[in-house]
């Protein structure tokens, strides 16, 4: 098994096939999903996201790992809806800290009719900042993942979480089908999408071969992939669960770089448990992207500076993608400029 077999882009994957990925020897799954890496990214930039909670609690969806479902105890203060200021100031921030996404979040079931406008808002502002965008809301009908398309959201995330067989034992007030809907409301709408998972709820290999399997098998691989190690939080349901093999958690990373070759694998939630070793070879095992603050959403994240001092160490540096905005005076002067040079080529040039 070579990694060029796998480089092209699939969406056909077996389970029997992903799981005999996961079972090759550690060093030779690391080493085929650093040549797909390679083959597809500068192995030493890594693309940096900020994630704030534009909404904080009192979530009604049952979801066994999360701190803002209003159905556990977890001692989460409410917030309501930012104001449009201090989502811009953060954004500000994120910026000069070195991030060229950010990631707004909400802890809804889906956004309410009078929400939209203040959203919307956000996403214009943050966008005019010069920075990438993405939103997770929870679920969105088609009209919803249009108004966010129309103001130039770029990325929406909304996680299958884990497998199909999986699913029913972590979640049961929304179904895998709904969360597979609103992906496809999102890429109807035209916008990217950020789709991963949470390993070490309790499942098994096959597990994450199957959450991996349905992402890789979508129509269209997703832009980015968070892969997150579950946060154990007091109050909630899995509170008590035993930890993830370190090893199979990179191996999780592996697979995913060799099943998607172009999407960004990023390193999420968790990342406060791994020591620097761990997050090094995650890095190695194709993870290009990792959220940078000090919070994701209301769970922990190691600090910016500690952030920067690894990378610096590994020889990793940022990746650069500001987003550029032009007037409409400008933009009629591109588009002439355009006309003029194709009107120019049509003729042959002999002087070349």
């Amino acid at each position: 098994m070579t990694a060029a077999s796998h480089a092209s882009l699939r969406h056909d994957w077996t389970r029997q096939e992903v799981l005999d990925l996961f079972a090759l020897p550690f060093n030779d799954l690391l080493f085929e999903a650093q040549v797909v890496h390679r083959q597809n990214f500068n192995p030493n930039q890594v693309q940096l996201s900020t994630l704030l909670s534009i909404k904080t609690g009192a979530c009604p969806e049952d979801c066994k790992y999360c701190p803002q479902s209003g159905l556990y105890d977890t001692g989460l203060e409410k917030e309501k809806l930012l104001e449009l200021q201090k989502v811009v100031e953060e954004a500000r921030a994120a910026k000069a800290s070195g991030a060229s996404r950010f990631c707004m979040g909400a802890a809804w079931r889906s956004p309410r009719d009078k929400d939209m406008p203040a959203v919307l808002d956000m996403i214009r502002e943050v966008k005019s900042l010069g920075l990438e965008t993405c939103m997770t809301l929870g679920m969105l009908d088609e009209g919803q993942a249009q108004q966010l398309a129309d103001a130039g959201l770029d990325y929406y995330n909304h996680n299958l979480d884990t497998s199909p067989e999986y699913y029913g034992e972590i979640i049961t007030t929304r179904t895998y089908q709904d969360r597979l809907d609103t992906l496809d409301n999102v890429r109807r709408a035209g916008m990217k999408v950020c789709c991963g998972g949470i390993v070490g709820m309790g499942e098994d290999a096959s597990d994450r071969a199957g959450l991996l399997t349905q992402l890789a098998n979508l129509p269209q691989h997703p832009e980015s992939v968070p892969i997150n190690m579950l946060v154990k939080i007091k109050g909630t349901p899995l509170a008590e669960q035993d930890d993830i093999d370190p090893f199979d958690f990179i191996r999780t990373i592996a697979v995913a770089r060799i099943m998607m070759p172009e999407s960004y694998v990023r390193l999420s939630a968790g990342r406060e448990e791994m020591n620097e070793q761990m997050q090094a070879l995650a890095f190695m095992a194709g993870a290009n992207s990792i959220f940078y603050c000090e919070k994701l959403l209301t769970t922990p994240n190691p600090k910016a500076n500690s952030d920067m001092a690894l990378l610096q160490r590994l020889g990793i540096t940022p990746e650069q993608r500001e987003i550029r905005h032009t007037s409409e005076e400008q933009e009629a002067a591109l588009l002439q400029e355009v006309e003029n040079q194709r009107a120019g080529q049509a003729f042959y040039n002999a002087a070349l």
